[in-house]
């Protein structure tokens, strides 16, 4: 059994490999996976498992604190464990942070890779914590064509912060600090927050801009309204994890403001079709709900790389 954090990582990991492993993936049989959350008030308890056929078995167990960070603590905190899968041993132990670190963003820059326009010229990211700064270094690596990257954040210095520290690494990136004008004019829109209601709204969305929706993971969260999903080709990473799990689809269902129908694929439809942006007029949403069998098959490829 081995233990993998950040320190144990090979130096050659990079978001093109990661990106490629969730695509490949999809190409292996459908991950049979089962979730589990416990939520007292903002805080949370998920254990996330999944089983794929020819690549084993994994689960991730995690607590979500939003409130941790008046105590200086991080908010999410967990481990994964894989197993292989002919005799159910344990192959590795991990850091889930590290884990979802490479996840997440991952799977947003696979969405973009599928379903953003190819010329996409400016990415603006809402949230500056550490999934934004990983979402600078992934969707670089497949949106080619970026010349400016903004971050907003509700408190704008964080937004400053990162900024300076991702255009020190040679990344365009500024600070963002009219959100509406600054969505209007994205190519490409990731919300990375924890915001339980909407923060971001159809009406400043412009035709051919692909949104990348992240923060939300509870049945009670959602970050884009109505109006944005009524407006826009939908697409999830996975059906299982998402339209009856996440507040971002599972509210404006109820509600009637959409339905099922409505939500077009996921990467388990896409990839093999490679048939997402059918215009460049379209204005495309894609929820990144996450899930074990991407948490898995990023898991393989951090042990490959320690």
């Amino acid at each position: 059994m081995r233990l993998i954090n950040h320190d144990t990582v090979g130096p050659n990991l990079n978001w093109p490999t990661v990106i490629q492993a969730l695509h490949d993936g999809h190409l292996l049989p459908k991950a049979e996976i089962s979730d589990q959350f416990i939520t007292k008030g903002d805080d949370s308890l998920v254990t996330r498992a999944a089983w794929i056929e020819g690549l084993g078995f994994g689960v991730k167990t995690f607590s979500v604190m939003p409130n941790n960070a008046a105590h200086g603590l991080p908010s999410v905190a967990g481990a994964m464990l894989v197993f292989e899968e002919k005799h159910g041993q344990i192959q590795a132990v991990m850091n889930s942070d590290l884990v979802t670190e490479w996840k997440t963003a991952a799977d947003s820059a696979l969405g973009a890779k599928l379903l953003a326009r190819p010329d996409a010229e400016t990415y603006l990211i809402i949230g500056a914590g550490k999934v934004a700064e990983s979402l600078v270094r992934a969707m670089s690596s497949v949106l080619p064509n970026l010349k400016t990257i903004e971050i907003w954040n509700r408190t704008t210095s964080k937004a400053e912060d990162l900024a300076a520290k991702m255009a020190a690494q040679g990344y365009p990136v500024k600070t963002a600090t009219d959100l509406p004008s600054a969505c209007a004019k994205a190519d490409v829109i990731s919300t990375a927050t924890l915001a339980r209601s909407p923060i971001l709204h159809g009406d400043w969305i412009t035709s051919g801009t692909h949104v990348d929706l992240i923060g939300a993971f509870r049945a009670d969260m959602r970050e884009a309204d109505d109006t944005l999903l009524q407006k826009a080709k939908l697409f999830v990473d996975s059906r299982d994890t998402t339209i009856h799990h996440i507040g971002e689809l599972m509210i404006p269902l109820k509600s009637g403001a959409i339905r099922e129908q409505d939500i077009l694929g996921d990467f388990y439809d896409l990839i093999p079709s490679q048939k997402g942006r059918q215009t460049p007029e379209d204005i495309t949403v894609f929820k990144n709900g996450g899930g074990a069998h991407l948490d898995l098959m990023t898991a393989k490829v951090l042990m490959a790389a320690g």
